[in-house]
């Protein structure tokens, strides 16, 4: 049943323990369909009769489809109820889902994906209910360090079982898992979770949202296009890129206009808000492919890499990668509070700069050291960095707007994911195609991968510190 439009906020049902039940359960949904299908590439392509290239185009319509969701709306939820919104993105999802499931070829599969990215924001969301509801810091970063660590994977489980659900019963098999987890977790929202209307009565910018859409998925057009180096229409991808400026221009102008905008500019001009965005797209830019693409593509290669079966390859390297991030994550959040965002950002941004410097000089030579380095950039990326940078878009979030950081942090962390894809794969292929028996092009990619999490590491100076959310040791 739909909360009263008229109540802003409502207590909750059964207390925190169902709240932080019900959002852990909703994440988890959302995050299986970024990690456990990264083992099924492969088999995907097999089964529908297309190519690796193919299906990890299926990734980023993914992707991209959570950035453009995740621009617009946490800050809807905000107007019309958290939970609400939340509930209809889960329900959405499932319906996805059921589609990718049936899916009969490859166009339908992306459609599919794309409708599946509606949850894209879920975590950001996730995130702002807590702020709603818990007011000790140190709490509240725990809290929110467990919920964020789910971004980093279910503690390996998802990857794992994606792999051997592949092997075993074909890629459909995940999808239908996926679609039951997403329908539980929709039961738990409606049960578990209280309502917060924070900006309730306020009129959303419908007008600001298509420009900005548009302007992001341009973008994204443009280096989908770009990344196929030699076979690129580069005529088109110049013409998407002045869309996308153009559509960018449209929309500054509407917000300009706009007595409730979506996302206000002087806001947009604020260090506190382009820093963490910067960084956060560089930081998914850098490392995410290199972990769920290149890594999962090499450690099977069998001229050029180790030769391992996807379910394998998901237990030795995923597994570890996501569990890391998952046990580091709350202590992450509690720490957060008390020796400084900022501070943990930058040695979890450090860190995986090394670490995918180290796989791609040593790694690709070594099954033990690939292996030791993906736990250790475990810690750094999943279990430290990426929990700094969602618990930013929260703390970060002018008070009377909450979820506008919030949304553009999910969008980046999307549109982050869809570069890295298109970038580190294109870098990838060119220097080993199908076939070769060289490693050059995963070692070159990797390179890449560390150069990009370097400059997030250059970013994150820039980022103002939250003070209030911060308290003494």
């Amino acid at each position: 049943m739909a909360p009263d439009l008229n109540v802003q906020t409502t207590k909750k049902p059964a207390g925190t323990a169902a709240l932080m039940t019900a959002l852990l359960a909703a994440c988890v949904a959302f995050q299986l369909n970024a990690s456990m299908l990264s083992p099924a590439l492969v088999t995907m392509a097999r089964e529908l009769h297309t190519d690796e290239a193919a299906t990890g185009l299926s990734q980023t319509a993914f992707f991209t489809a959570c950035a453009m969701f995740s621009l617009f709306l946490p800050r809807f939820s905000d107007i019309a109820g958290r939970r609400r919104v939340l509930l209809w993105m889960l329900v959405v999802m499932a319906a996805g889902t059921v589609l990718a499931a049936l899916a009969p070829n490859i166009a339908v599969l992306d459609i599919a994906r794309v409708a599946q990215g509606v949850s894209g924001p879920v975590v950001q969301i996730s995130l702002l209910m807590l702020r709603s509801e818990i007011t000790d810091p140190k709490r509240f970063g725990t809290l929110m360090g467990l919920v964020t660590a789910v971004n980093g994977g279910i503690a390996g489980v998802d990857a794992l079982a994606g792999g051997w659900l592949a092997a075993h019963h074909g890629f459909r098999s995940i999808f239908w898992v996926i679609a039951l987890v997403a329908l539980v977790a929709a039961v738990a929202v409606a049960l578990g979770c209280p309502e917060s209307r924070p900006s309730a009565g306020t009129p959303m910018d419908w007008p600001g949202v298509p420009p900005l859409v548009i302007s992001v998925a341009a973008l994204l057009l443009a280096v989908d296009q770009a990344k196929k180096l030699g076979e690129a229409n580069w005529p088109l991808a110049a013409g998407l890129l002045a869309v996308s400026l153009l559509a960018f221009a449209v929309f500054w102008r509407v917000e300009k206009g706009s007595r409730h905008p979506l996302v206000r500019i002087n806001d947009l001009r604020q260090r506190a808000t382009w820093a963490p965005l910067l960084t956060t797209l560089l930081t998914l830019t850098g490392v995410f492919a290199a972990v769920n693409g290149v890594l999962m593509s090499f450690v099977q290669n069998e001229q050029a890499g180790f030769g391992m079966g996807s379910g394998l390859a998901s237990l030795v390297f995923l597994t570890p990668f996501a569990l890391v991030g998952w046990l580091v994550g709350p202590f992450t959040g509690r720490l957060a509070p008390l020796v400084g965002y900022r501070r943990l950002l930058r040695w979890g941004l450090l860190g995986s700069a090394v670490v995918v410097v180290v796989m791609a000089l040593v790694g690709v030579h070594s099954l033990p050291v690939m292996v030791g380095c993906t736990v250790l950039l475990g810690v750094t990326y999943a279990g430290i960095a990426n929990i700094v940078l969602n618990l930013l878009g929260v703390v970060l979030a002018p008070k009377d707007h909450p979820g506008f950081l919030p949304g553009l942090i999910s969008a980046a962390f999307g549109l982050g994911a869809g570069l890295s894809f298109a970038l580190l794969s294109a870098v990838q292929v060119s220097g080993s195609p199908q076939g070769s028996s060289s490693a050059g092009g995963y070692v070159a990619a990797l390179l890449l991968g560390g150069v990009v999490v370097a400059a997030a590491y250059a970013a994150s100076f820039l980022i103002p510190r939250p003070r209030e959310a911060e308290v003494a040791p």
